[in-house]
């Protein structure tokens, strides 16, 4: 029995044209093709199909391994035929486009590269019905962008080498072609370094099995073996397995080791390396200190053997930089470089270790924040801090890849939060993502330099193999067909229906995809625009309790507007404070019968979102004098996940003007609300 393609993974496809006499335009593939002319006619891989291959000896090897797998029935010798050509094609630029020209006996599928070839068969293998048939006709198909990515976080959470296997398998059949593995960071360093085996017998392996027990607890490491460790690595032959074992599905890996900053477990490990030469007190590498660019090089070298990519990612984010200021080695190497501040002293070891890499032929990149102190020449930026980053970058001359949170963070809720396991970050359905335009408003020069786009997901909350899947599947989805297709048409509805028959078969196949055909959906209370007497009134703030500009939900008529937020403070519905707590006052236009003031808050203690400590509401008649009518005390308790509470007032009263104060408790974190209903 033939094995199932990429180690257990087949999707199949009903296409839509499937038996109709006249040329069909559209087919149920995903990521969406770019053109088809398909014909009632079929052809049937039925065992009666030759192979042949005209292409490099490489690509060859990898066609007809991959092929025998598949399940295209295909004979030594048969009356039909599947061929498959290197070749150029007119009006096709990119090396990953192909055609597929399909007749009742022959089909013929030419790119120009053996990536293009292997794309050109999962469309075909999409294009299978129960009975081994593909319609005929012709497709013409290429990528929008060259980079198409999936990063996997293995340092929160270590993963063996068979399970990342089986998430190759998956993204390669929707076309994407980078796996971005997070290798290194204070969690658990995850890649055998023969120079420094400090690294895997110790700093790959910690106190806690779970992320958040260990990051909340003692924060422990632990020797390999020892009846504490948790945690594990990949060897160098582990290694050298996932970079054969995805080349072959067309994938490359970059790995990532991070620098300057998350790197607690090496400084522990190897405490000489920090500031102040002890184990357990940094995060940051002592950056003018000569013996961790030694480190680094060193570390890098074993990587780059390792790793035939183009690119090293080299992390570059969240650097605190508390001890370079008062760091002597670190002072020292600002005066000698005439670097003017810590931000500057970082870009000297970018660009340090950009030269190095580049002297091996490779290049960097590196999280928006390697922005900070000026660029390195030749870097890739990596944005993700909403799209800033990628438009400084490429403002600057530099390619960027597009990873914004907002869009491309998998860990963040995939519907009704009460619905889900707990996610760390905010609700991001499949809609959410799939809206996205990596260039959206740039200009014809700016977009050239958008190379691609990737989605992220970090495990910090996310412990088993199971919940991996369950976050990435269907969302990659998305960025997948993000990915390969141009936004112009885009229809969510119809990529929806593609995407739930994806997610059938991914379930189908052994893989935890989050059910979306059964999706809880938006909020209720988002659903609808509220009717109140204080809808579309004038909000007045205090001037010491400002909204703040980032979260501003539409500005001084937010609270006012009739509408309510989602399950996310990030979709624009919900106003923020930070500086103060909620202090406004609300005119009616002139006094009304009033028998109720509420209004809604969220708590995240993750990203640092609270409900308020105390909610007093007052009424006043002439704007001066206001009588307290409701104060309401609340314990702050921090919790996991994500929840909503009303804070109103009801009785009988008449009023013009409506104060409505809300107060931040001793987390003095962000305050979010998003509509004062007055009834």
């Amino acid at each position: 029995m033939k094995r199932i393609v990429y180690s257990a993974f087949v999707i199949f496809f009903v296409c839509a044209c499937a038996h109709v006499e006249e040329t069909i335009t559209t087919c149920d593939v995903l990521p969406m093709i770019k053109s088809a002319e398909f014909k009632s006619k079929r052809f049937a891989f039925d065992g009666d199909v030759a192979l042949s291959i005209n292409a490099g000896d490489e690509d060859t090897r990898i066609l007809t391994g991959f092929i025998a797998e598949s399940p295209l029935e295909i004979a030594q010798e048969g009356n039909k035929s599947l061929h498959l050509e290197v070749a150029p094609i007119e009006g096709i630029t990119s090396p990953e486009g192909y055609r597929i020209e399909a007749t009742a006996d022959k089909v013929t599928i030419t790119a120009g590269s053996g990536a293009g070839l292997f794309y050109g068969l999962q469309t075909v293998i999409q294009l299978l019905d129960a009975e081994g048939t593909i319609p005929t006709g012709t497709i013409t198909d290429e990528p929008e962008f060259a980079y198409r990515g999936l990063m996997l976080d293995v340092s929160r959470h270590f993963f063996g080498k068979e399970f990342v296997k089986k998430q190759i398998d998956a993204i390669a059949h929707f076309k994407m072609n980078r796996l971005h593995l997070h290798l290194t960071d204070a969690a658990g360093w995850r890649i055998e370094i023969k120079k420094y085996p400090r690294l895997t017998k110790f700093a790959a392996w910690r106190s806690q099995a779970l992320w958040k027990e260990w990051w909340f607890g003692d924060r422990l490491y632990a020797e390999e073996g020892s009846p504490e460790a948790h945690g594990g690595y990949y060897t160098q032959d582990d290694i050298r397995e996932l970079v054969k074992y995805a080349a072959d599905r067309y994938v490359t890996i970059i790995p990532e080791i991070e620098m300057p900053a998350h790197s607690e477990e090496v400084l522990t490990a190897y405490p000489e390396l920090s500031c102040t030469h002890e184990p357990y007190k940094q995060a940051d590498f002592c950056v003018g200190n000569e013996k961790v660019y030694e480190f680094l090089e060193n570390v890098l070298a074993e990587v780059i053997e390792l790793f035939p990519s183009e690119y090293i990612h080299i992390g570059g984010d969240e650097a605190g930089k508390s001890s370079w200021p008062s760091c002597p080695l670190c002072q020292k190497r600002m005066k000698e470089e005439g670097l003017s501040d810590v931000n500057e002293l970082q870009s000297y070891l970018i660009e340090r270790i950009e030269k190095f890499l580049n002297s091996k032929g490779r290049q960097i990149i590196g999280w928006d924040e390697i922005l900070e102190g000026g660029l390195a020449p030749n870097a890739t930026v990596m944005s993700w801090r909403g799209t800033e980053g990628g438009l400084a970058a490429v403002n600057s001359g530099h390619k960027a890849v597009m990873t914004p949170g907002g869009y491309c963070y998998l860990d963040s809720y995939q519907d009704a939060p009460h619905t889900q396991p707990m996610a760390f970050g905010p609700y991001m359905p499949l809609q959410k993502v799939y809206s996205y335009d990596p260039r959206e408003g740039l200009n014809e020069e700016q977009a050239k330099l958008i190379y691609g786009i990737q989605g992220n997901l970090w495990v910090e909350y996310i412990p088993t193999e199971e919940m991996v899947e369950y976050m990435i599947y269907p969302r990659i989805l998305a960025i997948a067909e993000i990915g390969w297709r141009n936004p112009a048409g885009r229809d969510y509805d119809e990529f929806r229906q593609r995407a739930i028959t994806a997610v059938n078969r991914l379930r189908d196949n052994g893989y935890n995809a989050f059910d979306l055909e059964n999706e809880f959906g938006q909020r209720k209370e988002a659903q609808q625009t509220n009717e109140h007497l204080a809808k579309g009134c004038p909000v007045a703030y205090a001037e010491n309790a400002p909204f703040n500009e980032k979260y501003n939900a539409g500005g001084e008529t937010a609270l006012t507007d009739g509408v309510h937020g989602g399950w996310t403070y990030t979709d624009e519905k919900w106003q923020g404070f930070i500086r103060s707590g909620v202090d406004v006052v609300i005119d009616l236009g002139s006094e009304k019968e009033i028998n109720s003031v509420a209004a809604d808050f969220m708590q995240m203690c993750i990203p640092d979102v609270w409900m308020p400590a105390e909610v007093i509401i007052s009424l006043s008649s002439d704007g001066e004098a206001f009588t307290e009518v409701a104060r309401i005390a609340h314990e702050v308790v921090r919790d996991e996940g994500l929840s909503f509470k009303n804070f109103g007032w009801s009785g009988n009263a008449k009023a013009r003007y409506v104060k409505y104060q809300a107060n931040r408790g001793p987390q003095r974190g962000w305050l979010f609300t998003d509509e004062i209903v007055i009834k």
